[in-house]
């Protein structure tokens, strides 16, 4: 396997995460990896609910970064462990994003769209008023609309991730409905110097494409687009790399010879073999 770091993982920081940093660690060397970043949630303005008290997105970095560091020390000979965050965007915590981004001296920070209009796109009540097209497009404009103003990130996460709950799945979504706004996104992400992942946990759960789609991965490098991180968006240790076979094709598809890993938020060429 020539793709040896995973920069999308969630251990129990993370209110969806199912086990705990040692663990995932440890799965990370089982699976032959020899750099990882841990990529907790941090999700302003989640909307509370029976299942979601106030706060539940809400990561406590102080307690993540102070086991990590113990960590990496424990580990430091073995494996490269990361202090990243997953920022979920949204244009009414904007400040709230940008404090949290600048508190810490992390090394990598995914910006991710998880809500949109207040809803998380994983209920079914996202779709019940719109069509699928409807439901896309609205999510890639959530996209651009907080990518033009939240800049504080380093990659930009599983780009259609919305495709993971769409009603009638994948047969529903072709990239080319949705080219120029597509585009506008790329565009944006490179004008910033800001780089995409290739989210392959979709690949784990049955779909044919990670997010986002191979095909947006391609346009991005025919757009001129330099960075690009790989991330199985592991919450339990057995998913850690899962399909990097996968999206080491698509790499190589799209004209990519390499993959990057960040350090201190500077971005970092690892060469395919």
């Amino acid at each position: 396997m020539s793709i040896l770091a995973d920069y999308h993982m969630h251990s129990k920081f993370s209110t969806d995460g199912k086990a705990v940093l040692a663990e995932m660690i440890e799965g990370a060397l089982s699976k032959g990896l020899k750099k990882i970043c841990f990529t907790e949630h941090m999700d302003h303005g989640y909307p509370i609910s029976e299942q979601f008290p106030e706060g539940s997105w809400e990561l406590n970095v102080d307690s993540y970064l102070y086991d990590l560091l113990k960590l990496r020390e424990q580990y430091r000979d073995r494996i490269d462990i990361g202090f990243g965050i997953e920022i979920g965007m949204q244009e009414s915590v904007f400040k709230e994003n940008t404090i949290t981004a600048k508190s810490h001296e992390f090394d990598f920070i995914i910006g991710s769209i998880h809500l949109v209009d207040g809803v998380d796109i994983y209920e079914p009540r996202y779709f019940e008023d719109k069509t699928p097209h409807e439901g896309i497009e609205k999510y890639f404009k959530t996209i651009l609309a907080n990518i033009k103003k939240f800049q504080n990130y380093d990659v930009l996460g599983h780009i259609d991730y919305v495709v993971r709950k769409v009603p009638g799945g994948e047969s529903v979504y072709n990239t080319l409905d949705y080219k120029d706004l597509i585009d506008e996104i790329l565009n944006c992400v490179i004008d910033n110097e800001k780089g995409i992942e290739i989210n392959t946990a979709a690949l784990n759960k049955g779909f044919s494409n990670p997010n986002p789609h191979r095909d947006i991965v391609k346009r991005y490098r025919e757009l001129g687009g330099e960075f690009i991180t790989i991330g199985s968006d592991a919450h339990k240790p057995e998913d850690i790399a899962g399909h990097f076979d996968i999206a080491e094709q698509i790499l190589r598809e799209a004209g990519f010879d390499y993959y990057n890993t960040y350090e201190n938020r500077v971005a970092f060429y690892n060469k395919l073999k």
